[in-house]
């Protein structure tokens, strides 16, 4: 009996082992594979440890679709805030393959597919109800996936989407510009060390805005390093006063932690001055009714998906104008510890999934 399960288990072992390198020789062909590798989980909770290898079907495109063979993926904070229940009990469906910020190499387009072609390096934001990213390949909307220009790689790419987007439509809420026509302000940018913060802090720069960041001392010389004009330790008794060394307030505070709260960040604010805030809670939400009409007011920025705001931001990192921080990067075995960084909320910058 022993021995049986023991033939069991190598044969099991071989064929996952030969699948995974038949993918591989499919994928530097050319061809397409008919089936894919994929990380999933099926229920509610769990983190890392809940994550699953599957293989199923690759999905055919539909006719607006687009099949990318997935050569990197960005993990960001509300991907595993849905996985512990943030849309709890309508979003996801299980099971569920997670990750929305892929870049990859097209290999099928749909019938009704316009701009893009078979061959054509690509970033693409999926829908956050579907997702799909953690794969070896996913099908795309032509509607929400960009052409990726020449030296930019995958792994720069594929940050972008929910973090570089969030970042930019955050400053152009504020009026920022950014073809060095904008006089500048001083803003104030918090949590400047995470993914959405460190495109901010480069963004408000190319703005020319007078930039102070908080983040925690551990990364106090990279988000000095990123051009920000002055680096608070946000467990400081400046930092919690938000207080710069010039002693001057605030025409803007880009707000990117779910922890901060209206309550400190009016006495920091010029009047007039304004909140913008990306991680809203409760309490802000109420403040951005409240202050509406108000010198001193706090705003939500949600961020969307759009074609020519990403395509900005490719240009400007293929300009080297800006740079995705990448934390750490993982290849698709080990997703989990990709998952894992970034649950623990201590990544600098980007954590990318390397097919």
């Amino acid at each position: 009996m022993i021995c049986f399960e023991l033939a069991l288990f190598f044969a099991s072992s071989i064929q996952r082992h030969t699948t995974h390198i038949c993918h591989r020789i499919m994928a530097t062909s050319g061809m397409k594979a008919s089936s894919l590798r994929a990380v999933q989980y099926s229920g509610y909770g769990g983190g890392a440890a809940a994550l699953k290898y599957v293989d199923i079907p690759v999905p055919s495109p539909k006719k607006d679709e687009v099949l990318i063979k997935v050569e990197a993926a960005s993990i960001n904070p509300a991907d595993w805030k849905i996985q512990k229940g943030m849309l709890h009990p309508f979003i996801p469906k299980f099971p569920f393959i997670p990750v929305t910020d892929v870049a990859g190499e097209i290999v099928e387009v749909g019938s009704a597919v316009q701009e893009l072609k078979v061959g054509d390096k690509v970033v693409s934001k999926l829908v956050f109800w579907k997702a799909g990213g953690l794969a070896e390949y996913v099908a795309a909307s032509e509607s929400i996936t960009v052409t990726q220009p020449t030296g930019v790689s995958a792994a720069d790419a594929a940050g972008l989407p929910i973090a570089g987007l969030t970042a930019l439509q955050a400053l152009k809420a504020i009026g920022t510009k950014f073809d060095g026509t904008c006089s500048g302000s001083n803003i104030l940018i918090t949590a400047a060390s995470g993914g959405i913060g460190t495109y901010a802090v480069q963004l408000a720069k190319l703005g020319n805005h007078n930039v102070t960041a908080t983040c925690g001392a551990r990364n106090l010389e990279a988000v000095m390093n990123i051009g920000a004009d002055e680096v608070l330790d946000y467990k400081t008794p400046e930092g919690v006063a938000l207080s710069n060394s010039s002693g001057k307030k605030y025409d803007y505070i880009v707000n990117t932690t779910a922890d901060g709260k209206w309550s400190a960040f009016k006495p920091a604010l010029n009047c007039p001055g304004r909140v913008v805030d990306i991680a809203s809670n409760f309490w802000n939400f109420v403040a951005s009714i409240l202050t509406f009409f108000s010198n001193k007011k706090l705003s939500i920025v949600i961020e969307s998906m759009g074609k020519e705001d990403l395509r900005f931001l490719l240009e400007l990192v293929k300009e080297g104008k800006l740079k995705t921080v990448v934390d750490s990067r993982h290849p698709f075995e080990k997703a989990a510890d990709a998952w894992e960084k970034s649950m623990s909320g201590h990544a600098t910058g980007k954590v990318i999934v390397v097919m």
